[in-house]
């Protein structure tokens, strides 16, 4: 996915972002309504913010919520990636969920899988990082390689995607069914707080949408 530019927040950031109203979910209480194709509910705030299996980083509770839906081999994720952690970091009251979302080819759902196998002994952070921080596309030795370099024990992941393989293919099945529902075409993409963020922004404008989204809780 292409930026939306760094030179300024206005009709740039205007047209990129929108408000989640009604057709989505509510943050201040009240039913959610976005139906999928099969009319199960797909965009509830528990099951976008609060899904127990997905990965969380920055203030678990923080005041903003960011929604992150990648790909390890998106090199635009990669890029933004550090900034993004930074934003987060800088901020101290952001809260950021990792939602996997393997849509660049068989590799790209190898990768997600073993990350979120290695979440089973508390290393999902140290793989995503790992692959994120490479500027090659992955390859399955590669992965491998990177996972074990990280201090994955690749023993146990082999025995966690065997043995937890449903569990891990359902939440990447719900992380697609959301991303599709908000109509996203690609990676990265968020949602910053009630705001819809289809693409790449820079730090600059992480942090304007992030102070954007407090006004709007407040409001």
């Amino acid at each position: 996915m292409a930026g939306f530019g760094t030179k300024g927040l206005g009709p740039t950031r205007r047209a990129a972002l929108t408000l989640i109203g009604a057709g989505a979910f509510s943050l201040t209480g009240g039913a959610s309504v976005r139906a999928a194709t099969d009319e199960n509910e797909v965009l509830t705030e528990a099951k976008v913010l609060r899904d127990p299996d997905t990965p969380v980083a920055g203030n678990p509770n923080g005041n903003v919520t960011i929604v992150e839906w990648s790909d390890y081999n998106c090199p635009y994720c990669r890029k933004l990636e550090p900034e993004l952690r930074q934003v987060v970091q800088d901020d101290g009251k952001v809260r950021l969920v990792m939602k996997d979302w393997p849509i660049l080819g068989p590799v790209s759902v190898t990768a997600a899988r073993t990350a979120l196998a290695a979440k089973f002994q508390d290393k999902y952070h140290q793989a995503h990082d790992a692959m994120m921080g490479v500027s090659s596309r992955l390859t399955e030795p590669r992965i491998s390689e990177l996972l074990a370099a990280a201090g994955v024990d690749m023993d146990r992941l082999k025995r966690d995607l065997a043995g937890r393989g449903s569990d891990i293919d359902a939440l990447l099945k719900r992380n697609n069914e959301q991303a599709e529902a908000f109509g996203f075409r690609g990676t990265p993409a968020f949602i910053v707080g009630k705001y819809r963020v289809p693409g790449v922004l820079s730090m600059a404008e992480f942090e304007q949408v992030i102070a954007d989204a407090r006004k709007a809780k407040m409001n």
